[in-house]
């Protein structure tokens, strides 16, 4: 669980500043399930290059609560998450100060967007949360202001996780959760999976991947290795202490991100061939799937259902070779191609992955296929 946090602050010397604003968004990986957002009395002098960057003035924060007042809501709003900001050590730091001036130890972990980016994202001009932002075509409004820029954040930590093939992120993350054996009712969590489409990840005792998957079902495929007699089943119900999982839209996204992480992680067990092949699934041709579909020379773009509604996927091909794979939510991501290919995952594919998407091409429905020029 993360708690993505942007904080404005007064300004002045180190370790004086107050906080004026204050915006947290709880992200589970796939989507907000709390907030919280407020403008803060910071009992002290604005500095006045902060009121010109941000608008927040001290007049705007007379009635506004104090930090004491709202520092119980930020606590359990925090609790078991991670904090997620664009430069995390500043406002960690801000933060620590303000709790410790109450008396209060306040300790958790962080992720900073700001390392994340320079690892994932290493082509960026510049890794400043605006311009960030700009090149990968995610829209900012309230900039300079704690929700604006929070939830900024939020969008461009969603790319850093999809960008993420080595699992890097959730695989420290996971370590730092994970203390000892889990309890019968524990291993229960396979009851908040979803019973949508996406891949998964089985992680032992210490963090560590050992199996990785894809489902139309999550939900009813992580039950199926709890449940299942078979050889490799009982070792993963003997070793599993931890399933996360990522959703995809559709499976053509998750057969690809499955394969591309398989190359990149070496997970302890063998992924099933049922769950690395998109030919094993297809029962009989979709109505409004494509006719003959050959991708051999052809630059085009494949673009399907997202993970939420309004965002779509696509999957860029070129000269007739897989090259990326990603997410966007703005036409003008995609209709701008330096944008889209910024945006996206690349990829490598190979003329077996080639056969298998131009056979669910050819039976599965998609939105669109797009020619490129």
């Amino acid at each position: 669980m993360y708690a993505i946090l942007d904080i404005e602050t007064t300004g002045g010397k180190y370790n004086e500043e107050g906080i004026t604003e204050i915006a947290i968004h709880k992200f589970d990986g796939q989507q907000v399930l709390d907030q919280f957002i407020t403008l803060v009395n910071p009992e002290r002098e604005i500095q006045p290059f902060v009121v010109n960057l941000t608008g927040i003035n001290s007049k705007m924060l007379q009635t506004a609560p104090k930090f004491h007042e709202v520092a119980k809501r930020i606590v359990e709003i925090t609790e078991n998450t991670v904090l997620v900001a664009h430069n995390a050590q500043f406002d960690y730091r801000i933060l620590r100060t303000e709790f410790r001036r109450l008396g209060y130890n306040f300790e958790r972990k962080t992720l900073c967007t700001v390392d994340l980016a320079k690892k994932l994202i290493p082509e960026a001009e510049s890794h400043s949360l605006g311009k960030l932002v700009r090149s990968l075509g995610i829209p900012v409004s309230d900039r300079h202001r704690a929700n604006g820029d929070a939830l900024a954040t939020l969008k461009l930590f969603k790319i850093l996780l999809t960008k993420d093939l080595d699992k890097t992120i959730i695989t420290e993350v996971t370590r730092a959760e994970t203390h000892g054996e889990l309890s019968h009712r524990q291993l229960k969590i396979v009851d908040l999976m979803p019973s949508e489409t996406g891949v998964y990840y089985m992680h032992n005792k210490d963090g560590k991947m050992i199996y990785i998957g894809k489902s139309t079902n999550i939900k009813k495929r992580v039950n199926e290795h709890f449940t299942s007699n078979a050889k490799l089943a009982r070792s993963l119900q003997k070793e599993t202490r931890k399933i996360t999982f990522e959703q995809t839209g559709n499976e053509l996204m998750a057969f690809l991100k499955v394969r591309e992480e398989l190359k990149r992680n070496s997970p302890k067990y063998r992924t099933l061939k049922k769950e690395t092949c998109l030919v094993l699934n297809i029962n009989g041709k979709e109505k409004g799937a494509m006719d003959n579909i050959c991708l051999t020379g052809k630059d085009l773009m494949v673009v399907d259902k997202g993970r939420t509604i309004g965002e779509r996927s696509a999957i860029l091909i070129r000269n007739g070779e897989l090259k990326g794979m990603g997410f966007y939510d703005l036409n003008y991501q995609i209709n701008n191609i330096h944008i889209l290919e910024t945006i996206m995952t690349p990829v490598e594919g190979n003329a077996e992955i080639l056969q298998e998407v131009e056979a669910y091409l050819n039976h599965k429905k998609v939105i669109k296929i797009v020619e490129l020029n």
